[in-house]
């Protein structure tokens, strides 16, 4: 990712994204050669409205989704000189201008100046995905085949939820997480629930401060074996001690998940927000 830009002395002004899209057709969020991805499309919306960025528009996201996975609340900041911003003219807003460029299953919602300090990965305090779940008491509708896991056996949500309440605090998910050189695993789960909704298709949603690569979906594969009869919810936290991805149980299909919202604190503590975030996270912390 871009590195942090002082917009005082670079002259630059942040402007935060709010978008969703539709990732079946996309290779995540980041920008890859030669691969169709959401940060590629955006970043040839706002190259046609505001000339060509050697820098990508120092471009930031909350959450850098994975290959097929799909977004109802992602945020985004950009940095933008005067003079670019003197490119947009008057008429339509910025926000329908570029959802005018941008591939239908891509939406931008607002686009709006930031406040002081305002980092739309590091400001941000939590994230929220959900994980839809369609087993042998649901009802199977074709509209929601791609954003939906299809399983032919039934599940009992209720041993779902009892191993889940074992991942809830602050922890190290190296068992579910694939590792990135420099990364820290540790993070804190802050709420984990599983019901079903009316038509009978069993939804995780998941909150934490952040989830490290594939945390998600490694969680969601545990909890169906669980609650499939294949494990028992202590085997869970078990493997969650062992901080190693040896026994990690299968990274579910990535069409299953949405990311829903990304949290944001007050204003005026968007700041110390971003700095706290930065720094690597201990178990020792308080």
């Amino acid at each position: 990712m871009n590195q942090p830009v002082d917009q005082q002395v670079d002259g630059l002004i942040r402007f935060r994204l709010d978008l969703g899209y539709d990732g079946t057709r996309y290779a995540g969020f980041a920008k890859q050669r030669r691969l169709a991805t959401v940060q590629s499309e955006l970043l040839t919306a706002l190259t046609t409205v505001f000339g060509e960025s050697k820098n990508d528009f120092f471009m930031r996201v909350a959450g850098r989704t994975d290959a097929g996975v799909h977004a109802l609340g992602q945020v985004a900041h950009i940095d933008l000189s005067r003079e670019q911003l003197k490119r947009i003219g008057r008429g339509k807003s910025l926000a329908v201008r570029l959802n005018s460029l941008l591939p239908s299953d891509i939406r931008v919602y607002s686009i709006a100046e930031a406040p002081a300090g305002f980092d739309a990965r590091f400001s941000a305090t939590y994230r929220r995905y959900r994980y839809r779940i369609g087993d042998a008491k649901a009802f199977i509708s074709p509209l929601e085949a791609r954003f939906t896991l299809w399983l032919d056996f039934a599940l009992d949500t209720d041993a779902m939820q009892r191993a889940a309440d074992g991942l809830i605090g602050l922890h190290d998910f190296a068992t579910f997480c694939k590792p990135r050189e420099g990364a820290t695993t540790i993070r804190e789960l802050r709420e984990i629930t599983v019901g079903r909704d009316p038509d009978g298709v069993v939804t995780v949603q998941l909150q934490a401060d952040a989830f490290c690569h594939n945390m998600v979906r490694s969680i969601v594969g545990a909890l169906i074996r669980v609650g499939g009869g294949r494990a028992e919810p202590a085997d869970v936290l078990r493997i969650l001690g062992l901080k190693s991805r040896v026994e990690a149980y299968k990274v579910v299909a990535a069409h299953g998940l949405t990311l829903i919202e990304i949290g944001y604190p007050e204003q005026s503590e968007m700041a110390g927000q971003a700095e706290k975030a930065r720094n690597m996270r201990s178990l020792d912390e308080n």
